[in-house]
């Protein structure tokens, strides 16, 4: 199992924990008997989900963080191991885009969302995985989308982070194998956590630019990347119609493809 069997003093340090595939991620993994530290900026959101979490008998800590702020990155592995736990699974969840052409675009959100969405991902990975390896023991889920495999006018800069998460948690996997430590991207398509209002989408524009069928729950989210997670997979997408929806995606030449995305997608509908 490249998943580590859930013991005593060890935690899932899960970012983004307050809502959505973060949360659910969590609830996973405390299903399968782990001990979870949730990480995200809302201590009160993180508060509820570890009370109900304690509530099924796993050990459920919160660490308040802003992932964006280098001093709470820097700070997040000694505050872990300070609560006397060792992580043994490290889940990147946090993350944000942006809606809109790059030449309208608000220069302090666009590199906000870079912090977070790539660097936080390479900066917790580089401080956690040294004591994964040295141990001989643990995971890292990557999640990323099924926007790595493809350009995407109208949220380039979030298309381009995740490609870079998927492209590096690929490499990961690489570097990883014969140390008992592995590594899986999760790439899910659509679903529905309030991820995109967040970044301006209407649900309306969103669900019409996204077939029903691509649409993915939380839960369904969740299991896919922990199971690809304990079966040694790098990548993980949930649902079949994302799995083509990707290979087409990857496969299809982007002179042809990038018209069609520009075309169709909402934040570029009110023109450029």
């Amino acid at each position: 199992m490249a998943l580590p069997s859930p013991a005593p003093g060890c935690t899932a340090v899960v970012t983004g924990a307050s809502s959505g595939i973060g949360a659910q991620i969590a609830r996973e993994l405390a299903g399968r008997g782990h001990g979870v530290t949730l990480v995200a900026r809302s201590a009160d959101k993180l508060e509820a989900l570890a009370e109900e979490l304690r509530a099924t008998g796993v050990r459920a800590e919160v660490l308040a963080a802003d992932l964006s702020d280098a001093a709470d990155r820097a700070g997040l592995l000694p505050r872990v191991e300070a609560l006397g736990l060792v992580p043994d699974i490290l889940v990147n969840n946090a993350g944000l885009s942006t809606l809109g052409p790059v030449h309208a675009a608000d220069v302090t959100g666009e590199l906000n969302m870079i912090e977070v969405d790539v660097v936080a991902v390479a900066e917790l990975c580089t401080r956690f995985l040294p004591g994964m390896v040295a141990r001989g023991r643990g995971a890292v889920l990557n999640v990323a989308s099924t926007a790595a495999f493809q350009p995407l006018p109208g949220q380039a800069g979030y298309g381009a982070c995740k490609a870079f998460v998927l492209s590096y948690t690929r490499s990961l996997a690489g570097e990883l194998a014969g140390t008992g430590v592995a590594a899986t991207a999760l790439c899910p398509g659509p679903v529905d956590t309030g991820f995109g209002e967040a970044a301006g989408f209407s649900k309306e524009d969103a669900e019409s630019a996204l077939p029903s069928i691509m649409w993915e729950s939380t839960e369904n989210v969740a299991r896919c990347g922990v199971d690809a997670l304990a079966k040694g997979h790098p990548v993980a997408i949930p649902g079949a119609a994302n799995r083509v929806a990707a290979m087409v995606a990857h496969l299809t030449p982007k002179r042809l493809l990038v018209p069609i995305l520009a075309k169709q997608h909402p934040g570029l509908k009110s023109g450029r």
